[in-house]
């Protein structure tokens, strides 16, 4: 292949990560309640904040509106679309549901090895939390479900449960949410090392809808959906 061909192939690659990157950006912003429903996105200060041009905004914000983040109001611009509880708990409910499955085809699948990378990665977080090094914590604990998911070897439903998980908040909140990971993680461990799947199913399905229920209180902590009701009155 061509130095041109390999420099096309890269600057393709880098326009398509754009967008998402924007996608993932905002939408961090959105259900972290950052944003709230009513308000504008507009294109140039993001643009800014990201260091890229603003045609890649508004391809990241176009995906947004496909999952129903966001709204284009004619000759207005973007604004973020009315999100209700229940389509947070709805959203973490299904990917509880194909989480827990993949967690029990990997009780009982994984290997010794497989065990002892997620032991290490427990260990890891652990000493993270010890440290209060919140930047890192939040790959930590993506990593135990990528080892997880790679142990169940079901590729097409971790593709299932990837765009599910496209739309879920992933930096913001995780960061903020480390005790309860530090107690969750290592009991799904054990379960793995017991190769006990309904165990297993359980515990993770239970994992991911918690981390749904404390996202809404933190949010109705932070005003959400109050500041909205009084938007609608007004």
């Amino acid at each position: 292949m061509t130095s041109g061909a390999q420099g096309n192939r890269r600057s393709a690659a880098k326009r398509t990560q754009l967008p998402e990157e924007v996608a993932a950006y905002v939408r961090d912003l959105i259900t972290s309640g950052q944003a709230r429903p009513g308000e504008f996105l507009r294109i140039e200060p993001i643009a800014d904040v990201l260091g890229i041009s603003q045609t890649p905004v508004r391809e990241g914000l176009l995906s947004l509106r496909s999952e129903g983040l966001v709204r284009l109001l004619p000759r207005r611009g973007f604004v973020v679309a009315p999100i209700a509880p229940e389509d947070i708990a709805d959203l973490y409910w299904a990917q509880a549901v194909f989480a827990g499955e993949l967690a029990a085809r990997a009780a009982e699948k994984i290997t010794d090895d497989e065990i002892s990378q997620l032991d290490a990665n427990v260990k890891q977080y652990a000493r993270a939390v010890d440290a209060g090094d919140w930047e890192m914590l939040p790959e930590i604990g993506m990593d135990f479900h990528r080892e997880v998911y790679r142990a169940a070897h079901s590729p097409r439903l971790v593709l299932i449960l990837d765009s599910v998980t496209a739309s879920l908040p992933n930096r913001s909140y995780s960061a903020s949410n480390p005790k309860h990971t530090r107690q969750e993680h290592p009991r799904l461990l054990k379960a793995f090392r017991q190769r006990h799947p309904e165990l297993a199913r359980d515990l993770m399905t239970k994992h991911m809808t918690a981390q749904g229920e404390r996202l809404i209180e933190i949010l109705k902590e932070r005003g959400f959906w109050s500041m909205d009701e009084k938007s609608d009155e007004s």
